[in-house]
C-alpha cells in the first residue's frame, strides 16, 4: 500500500515542482524584490529538500520498484546524489558559497536529463545503452504519468528547480 502511494505521489510532486518553476520564472520576470530576497534566503533549505526528494525518488524506483537504471540514469545520479550532502552541509553551516557548486552540478545533470527525456519521447537520436552492459535501454519508459512525466523529466524538474533557486540566491545576494 505504501509503495503504491509513493508511486502515485511522485508524479504529483513533480507537477508541483513544475508549478514552482513557473512561479520562480515569473518572480524573475516581474522582479518582485521581497519574494526574491525571501527565496534567496531559503535557497540552501529548498535545494536540500529537492536534492533529497530526487535522490529518494531515484532510489525508490530502482531499489523498491525494481527498475534498472540505464546509463543516462546513472549519469544523472552522479550529478544529483552528492548534492544531498553538499546542500545538507551548507544548510548546517549556513554556507552560501555552495551555490556555485550546486549550480554547476545541476546544469550538467539537467543537460543529461533533458537529452534523456527527448530520447524517450522520440525527439533525440537513440543510443544503445544495452550494448555497453546496462540492462535497461535509455529509451525505455518505466513511468509515464499525465501523458508526459517520465523518470528523466522528474530528474530534469529537480535539476531546474535547484538551478533557479541558486540563480535567485546569486541575484538576490548581488542586490543586497
Amino acid at each position: 500500500m505504501i509503495v503504491s502511494f509513493i508511486n502515485s505521489a511522485l508524479p504529483w510532486l513533480v507537477l508541483m515542482g513544475q508549478i514552482i518553476i513557473v512561479g520562480l520564472l515569473l518572480s524573475f520576470i516581474i522582479k518582485n524584490e521581497k519574494l526574491n530576497q525571501w527565496l534567496g534566503s531559503k535557497t540552501l533549505l529548498f535545494s536540500f529538500i529537492v536534492a533529497l526528494m530526487a535522490t529518494s525518488g531515484s532510489l525508490f524506483y530502482s531499489e523498491i520498484m525494481g527498475y534498472d537504471p540505464c546509463k543516462l540514469c546513472w549519469f544523472q545520479r552522479i550529478f544529483m546524489y552528492p548534492q544531498v550532502i553538499l546542500w545538507g552541509l551548507a544548510l548546517i553551516k549556513k554556507d552560501q558559497k555552495i551555490v556555485d557548486y550546486g549550480l554547476t552540478l545541476s546544469i550538467l545533470g539537467a543537460l543529461i536529463a533533458a537529452y534523456h527525456y527527448l530520447l524517450q519521447i522520440g525527439l533525440a537520436p537513440s543510443i544503445d545503452c544495452g550494448a555497453v552492459g546496462y540492462a535497461a535501454q535509455c529509451s525505455q519508459r518505466f513511468v509515464m504519468e499525465f501523458g508526459y512525466i517520465t523518470i528523466p523529466l522528474m530528474a530534469l524538474t529537480a535539476f531546474v528547480m535547484i538551478i533557479l533557486f541558486a540563480l535567485n540566491q546569486k541575484s538576490s545576494a548581488k542586490n543586497r
